[in-house]
């Protein structure tokens, strides 16, 4: 993943590394219009024309304004699915190891959908709104294999008569930073003070002509306080964004900034920390498995090789963890070396960024045990040359997510 050094003294360099598939022909989203319009330097990303960078805000100023006040994300690539019936969270709880059941209702949850190895086919965000009724928001770039994957998982379901899955589009909307409550107050007639982090509700957005009433999530990608607001209806979409681009403490932020607010966050990026190959466990993401699925009954895909992980650590060879360090930044796909043997490999690199709010480069990276704790000094090879660097915990900023006043 690109640097913020390379981001600020390089834009070609930018654009080429976001452009994976520049042959292909390009969705966009609602809100290209309006990208266009505000100054987007516009670059492939997940099949999608997307912003990057808006003209005269640099990625270091559009990093620091998200920290300090509001930033809009267009995410509108994602992918939204309904899933419905009487075997609902049977199914979900199939396909994750997340205990759903145990969810209140308009709660939601950090998962992962696992395959039968107990790797992960995405990482996803599933909102419940009753015991037959859930929200689940997964990754563009993942697009067409979750879909794949989930009905075939379905079609496999016993109860796959009491379950339907469906998928929609609109406006996905990331407001975020710690002035986004102000901000998304000033639309709705919804008090949002009792609305805390991990929770949702429907409510209206006042000034647009509809009486419909929008999913708003308390949550986000970078570390911050906000929300996720679903507008299927494009056209109230719209006029929400440009509303929303009216307010003297918001501004429109691209990909550049949204990868460094994500890395200081400590969260991960698929493709990237996790993938097909790799559990939760691998990810350090054991919290993701339920304490009340930790069972030999468990019935998630892949529950046999991750629940023997959980029992025995020993078996897991290599960690996520996060590094810190000065100069160059790392980047995704550097090797790590040990210090005692600077010949022997011990890791790599998955992502890395120097970190505008933090002042020092942050990265996360897989590592061998034992030089994946804390403190332990490392090398990194960055451009030829074997770099300095530091074990770390993470997140690198303390999270403003919020949990009440």
């Amino acid at each position: 993943m690109l640097s913020t050094r390379s981001v600020a003294s390089s834009p070609i360099r930018l654009l080429r590394a976001y452009s994976t598939e520049a042959t292909q022909e390009l969705l966009k989203t609602p809100l290209y219009n309006e990208h266009i319009r505000l100054g987007a330097k516009m670059v492939p990303f997940a099949g999608y024309s997307m912003p990057v960078l808006y003209d005269g805000f640099s990625h270091i100023e559009s990093h620091k304004w998200t920290r300090a006040n509001c930033g809009v994300f267009d995410v509108s690539h994602m992918l939204q699915h309904r899933i419905v019936g009487t075997k609902a969270t049977e199914f979900l709880q199939k396909l994750c190891p997340t205990d759903f059941a145990a969810l209140d209702n308009f709660q939601f949850s950090l998962s992962v959908l696992l395959n039968h190895n107990g790797g992960i086919v995405d990482d996803c965000i599933v909102t419940k709104h009753a015991d037959d009724a859930f929200y689940m928001v997964t990754n563009a770039a993942c697009r067409s294999k979750d879909i794949q994957f989930i009905d075939s998982e379905l079609e496999k379901f016993e109860g796959k008569s009491d379950v339907k899955h469906d998928t929609f589009e609109g406006v996905l909307l990331a407001i975020q930073g710690p002035k986004a409550q102000d901000v998304v107050t000033k639309f709705t007639n919804s008090s949002l003070k009792d609305l805390y982090f991990g929770n949702s509700r429907f409510i209206d957005l006042k000034g647009f002509g509809t009486d419909e009433k929008f999913h708003v999530a308390r949550s986000g990608y970078t570390g911050e306080d906000g929300f996720e607001i679903s507008i299927p209806n494009g056209k109230v979409g719209v006029e929400f964004f440009n509303a929303l681009m009216e307010q003297p403490d918001v501004k429109p932020i691209g990909l550049a900034a949204r990868d460094s607010l994500r890395l200081e966050a400590g969260m991960c990026l698929y493709g990237n920390e996790l993938n097909d190959d790799t559990t939760p466990i691998d990810g350090s993401l054991n919290w993701l498995v339920s304490k009340s699925r930790r069972n030999p009954e468990a019935t998630f895909n892949g529950a046999a090789k991750i629940l023997s992980q959980i029992a025995n650590p020993k078996s897991v060879h290599a960690k996520r963890v996060g590094i810190t360090s000065k100069g160059p930044s790392p980047r995704h796909g550097n090797k790590i070396f040990s210090v005692e043997d600077s010949s022997k490999q011990i890791g790599e690199i998955t992502s890395g960024s120097f970190g505008p709010s933090v002042g020092f480069n942050v990265a996360q990276a897989y590592i061998q045990k034992p030089f994946h704790k804390k403190g332990t000094e490392i090398l990194v090879e960055i451009r030829g040359r074997l770099r300095k660097a530091t074990v770390s915990k993470m997140p690198f900023i303390e999270p403003g997510y919020y949990r009440g006043e």
